[in-house]
């Protein structure tokens, strides 16, 4: 799906990848849409110097359902392309220490919220036969690392929820896309370390936003249904995928309690 002239939602747009798309959509000259929890001034004029053909920023909470009932009428008449539910939160460590209030409100971004939007959008781009759902899963959908017991499980039910989706829509005009995303270096990677460091040896393979976002723009321009990750990430969620016995083992000797 060309991303010219498109009019694209990217939520958790404000910091790491969601910026980094931003930007990346800008540059192939995107109608933008933010959604951010607090504005940055600079952001707007940033991206269209960059090319966007507009930008307009949604002041939104994801984690509250009654901030999305509220946004959804106004967000249908901007009748959205593409949909990026890129927003998320980071949870771990050992299941009987991790707070159960972030644990709550994980599965309300991550999964929820994308839900909803989802749910929300859909019908109108099924109307105009045309139009794009990409939802941000990881490699932890398929890798379950210890320590990653409720992020793992989130990105499980985002990964299980875009596959049933892409059956649904065959021959609608409407696809999907389900990121397969690996460690990217933002904000979020970093607490990976402070989450799961005390009682695993965490994987320390990353690359940078801004090259995932050019891999992303262009997954949507190809249409693809997944984006999968390439090196030894790529080989070891083909590992945890076809020899998951042979992964529990790997990850078994880099976890200790």
């Amino acid at each position: 799906m060309k991303i010219l002239n498109s009019k694209i939602l990217i939520t958790g747009s404000n910091r790491g990848i969601g910026l980094a798309l931003a930007r990346e959509m800008a540059q192939r000259k995107a109608h933008l849409h933010l959604q951010m929890r607090s504005e940055d001034p600079h952001i707007s004029k940033e991206l269209l110097t960059l090319g966007a053909s507009s930008v307009k920023i949604w002041l939104i909470d994801l984690s509250k359902r009654q901030h999305i009932d509220q946004w959804l009428p106004d967000l249908q008449k901007e009748n959205i392309d593409i949909l990026i539910n890129n927003a998320g939160q980071l949870t771990g460590g050992l299941i009987e220490n991790q707070n159960i209030d972030e644990i709550y409100s994980m599965f309300q971004v991550n999964v929820n919220a994308l839900v909803h939007l989802t749910h929300g959008l859909l019908p109108g781009m099924l109307k105009r036969k045309k139009g794009k759902i990409v939802n941000h899963s990881s490699v932890s959908a398929i890798m379950h690392f210890p320590c990653a017991s409720t992020y793992a499980a989130s990105k499980a039910a985002v990964l299980a929820f875009t596959d049933c989706l892409q059956i649904e829509l065959q021959g609608t005009g409407v696809s999907t896309l389900c990121l397969i995303t690996p460690g990217i270096q933002t904000r979020m990677f970093n607490e990976i370390e402070k989450k799961y460091g005390d009682n695993l040896e965490v994987p320390k393979d990353s690359i940078s936003p801004e090259d995932y976002a050019i891999q992303i723009a262009d997954a949507i321009e190809d249409d693809l249904v997944t984006l999968n990750p390439s090196g030894a990430t790529g080989i070891g969620l083909t590992v945890a995928k076809h020899l998951p016995w042979l992964f529990r083992r790997a990850a078994s000797s880099r976890f200790h309690r």
